[in-house]
């Protein structure tokens, strides 16, 4: 059966029979560029140059708004105000990391000033123009749309709060840390109740939550079952009750959590992040009957074309039996990979990815 990109992917969540796997991922800005220089047409996307498939995203800015300024600016940094409250490094180099260096809601003493902001509502915290813009083009051409909400651990220890200060509250002062995932939650659905109630339609719910590092989570499991797992289940259910499919995006050692994610209903799980020790092969085999996957090829050793081959080799025919996965790296593709290497990925994906 020769299948449209939407009907390929939303297949997919429900582990059902597709024509190939499908084949979604996200480049680094310098990686592009790179391609760019060797070859690659700046006006095709690389997606389409590749043959992959591509999700579109709609979030929202359910910020405090914080006021965002320069504090200083040289040749190899700015630093900054964010409209979360952080003060951040934010190096000039394609593809780094900004440094964040304060955060100003950083207590639960400050929690209160940031949540009244974060429930004012206004209309511009939806971006109307390019929905009403794109929206008619995306339908057209057949592609997967998803809402992303904005909330949980990872977006409040990594844009708001800190991670230190944010785990020592998931100890000292829970009722907190339940309130802002809450607030977090409510501001997003808000937001994306609007949308809805426009007449937009949407195929998936997404979120991002990093939820582990190198080998082991942030919080037990018996945390996440306490403080954060009733969002996560409220954010599934939402979903579900409008007749969309979610997929949570956790880097990390997450496995874990997984009896958990399963057990409130999340269809896909992202990235597989195998240089953190999660283990696709083995996800497979234990929740593959309940879980769809997406990833799981470590982008570590994408410049090195023998042993990612070897990678694709060993995963794919695993990860693909009875429907139920999307290949990708394990988070994102580095500038490290050739345009020459990403060719030949592509094209084994391809050939792998058969049904």
């Amino acid at each position: 059966m020769k299948l449209t990109e939407r009907e390929r992917i939303l297949r997919t969540y429900k582990r059902q029979e597709v024509d190939r796997i499908p084949m979604i991922d996200y480049a680094w800005e310098g990686t592009i560029k790179r391609w760019i220089r060797e070859g690659l047409s700046p006006n095709t996307s690389w997606e389409e140059h590749f043959g992959f498939d591509r999700s579109i995203r709609i979030g929202f800015d359910n910020s405090p708004r914080f006021e965002k300024k320069i504090l200083e600016k040289n040749d190899r940094y700015t630093i900054e105000t964010t409209q979360w409250g952080v003060t951040r490094r934010v190096f000039n180099e394609l593809d780094s990391t900004p440094d964040n260096l304060e955060y100003y809601y950083d207590s639960s003493d400050k929690w209160e000033e940031a949540k009244a902001k974060m429930l004012q509502d206004s209309e511009d915290r939806i971006q109307w123009d390019y929905l009403k813009e794109n929206y008619p083009k995306w339908k057209a051409e057949g592609r997967f749309i998803q809402l992303e909400l904005w909330f949980g651990f990872d977006v409040a220890h990594s844009w708001m709060i800190g991670t230190e200060n944010l785990l020592i509250g998931m100890l000292e002062e829970p009722e907190w840390v339940e309130d802002v995932f809450d607030t977090y939650l409510t501001t997003s659905l808000n937001l994306a109740q609007k949308v809805l109630d426009a007449g937009y339609e949407f195929d998936g719910v997404f979120w991002y939550d990093d939820m582990g590092y190198k080998g082991t989570t942030f919080f037990s499991p018996e945390t996440y079952r306490t403080l954060l797992k009733p969002y996560h289940k409220k954010a599934v259910d939402w979903a579900h009750e409008r007749g969309m499919v979610t997929e949570l995006h956790s880097c990390g050692y997450i496995e874990p959590l997984l009896p958990d994610i399963v057990d409130i209903g999340v269809e896909m799980l992202n990235p597989l992040e195998v240089k953190a020790g999660m283990d696709p092969n083995k996800l497979k085999k234990l929740y593959g009957d309940k879980l769809a996957f997406h990833g799981g090829i470590n982008a570590q050793i994408m410049d090195d074309i023998d042993l990612v081959k070897a990678e694709m080799e060993r995963i794919i025919p695993l990860m693909k039996e009875g429907g139920g996965y999307i290949f990708a790296s394990d988070h994102s593709i580095p500038n490290s990979v050739s345009l020459v290497t990403m060719t030949e990925i592509a094209k084994l994906a391809h050939e792998l990815g058969k049904y």
